[in-house]
């Protein structure tokens, strides 16, 4: 069986499930219902990435290429549009986007394709909004709000980078980062002391911030995250994959914690810091020996 024919018969299952006589959860989905499946999935392909498990990558894809094929017909359906019309757009948007593959425009390192692939976004976006002239139409504006903040954060500098409006070298952002920690240090010196940590009953602040403050502070720490973006996109890191992986560092290192602890027939919650500080040491050394 072909490519081809394995995505028709891909397509024909899905209409089936949709159709009378048809699965009944499947028939009732909508595509607000659908949404958090997709979130879901799309978050399943980059773990099995991040894991480098190969053999669980290709049914991660399959899953969101459901997600695909779950909207289309629901489209079709209701005459908005079909598979075919996806499909089309897709082919149409790669050979335009890579005139320098199927056209006659240079482009010899990745840097000149992103040139031109903005360069195309902007004029896409001036045939599709004619009454808004180019003086009006923002960068920007091609940047979704409703995506994860982060994710926000790096298109949002590499846009502004790309015409230029950046940092020179590094270094630059290294001193942006010491004048914001600078900042976030003098609106944290107004705080109640001593400063423990919120959001929980056992760092529960028995004087609240005030608006003002917090609202001061909470800009301050979105600065630091902005200038780590930044710094992330110098370095060439992603920095959802980044912080992921610290996190699901974090998180083996915490449960081996919590396994010693009851192998001790203990619980962390009854230790002192430094206890838990040691069992925090004995983790990461277990880690480097397996490493």
């Amino acid at each position: 069986m072909s490519t081809g024919e394995k995505f028709e018969r891909a397509v024909k299952i899905m209409a089936r499930l949709r159709a009378p006589g048809g699965c009944p959860w499947d028939r009732e989905q909508t595509f607000d219902s659908i949404k958090p499946y997709t979130l879901e999935e799309t978050y399943e392909v980059f773990e099995a990435i991040e894991k480098r498990d190969w053999q669980e990558l290709p049914g991660e894809l399959g899953d969101l290429l459901l997600q695909v094929l779950f909207y289309s017909e629901m489209a079709r359906e209701a005459g908005y549009f079909s598979i075919d019309d996806v499909l089309e757009r897709l082919s149409n948007k790669l050979v335009d986007r890579h005139p320098h593959v199927f056209g006659d425009v240079q482009a010899d390192t990745a840097s000149d394709v992103v040139r031109n692939w903005e360069a195309l976004k902007t004029a896409e976006a001036a045939k599709k909004n004619p009454r808004e002239s180019e003086e009006k139409a923002s960068l920007l504006s091609g940047v979704s709000r409703a995506m994860p903040a982060l994710l926000e954060a790096t298109k949002v500098s590499r846009k502004a980078a790309s015409i230029g409006f950046d940092w020179p070298e590094i270094g630059g952002i290294f001193e942006k980062f010491s004048e914001e920690v600078a900042e976030l240090k003098s609106d944290v010196a107004e705080l109640p002391h001593p400063v423990r940590p919120g959001g929980g009953a056992a760092g529960a602040r028995t004087r609240p911030i005030g608006p003002e403050l917090h609202e001061r502070i909470e800009g301050e720490v979105g600065d630091l995250f902005f200038v780590l973006v930044n710094l992330a996109r110098f370095l060439e890191v992603d920095p959802e994959s980044a912080l992921r992986r610290t996190t699901r560092k974090f998180r083996h290192r915490f449960e081996a914690m919590e396994a010693q602890a009851h192998a001790r027939g203990q619980k962390l919650d009854g230790m002192t810091l430094d206890q838990m500080e040691e069992l925090w040491q004995n983790a990461k050394t277990l880690e480097e020996v397996k490493s």
